[in-house]
């Protein structure tokens, strides 16, 4: 794992198309902002789990 410090307004570059930007920061709490290609998905770990779960069980 990377571990990356940033304050807000700086941005972080994912590959060529895509870029992470700090928004807010507040406590444990931090806002940021995604910049992507729309054919890339990008979901919460949550999301993406429960996904991965339905797609198995319909396997």
């Amino acid at each position: 794992m990377l571990i990356l410090k940033r304050r807000t307004g700086e941005y972080l570059r994912i590959g060529a198309n895509v870029s992470v930007t700090v928004l807010e920061v507040k406590g444990n709490q931090v806002k940021i902002g995604i910049s992507a290609p729309r054919s890339l998905p990008i979901l919460r770990e949550e999301v993406y789990v429960r996904i991965k779960k339905k797609q198995k069980l319909e396997a």
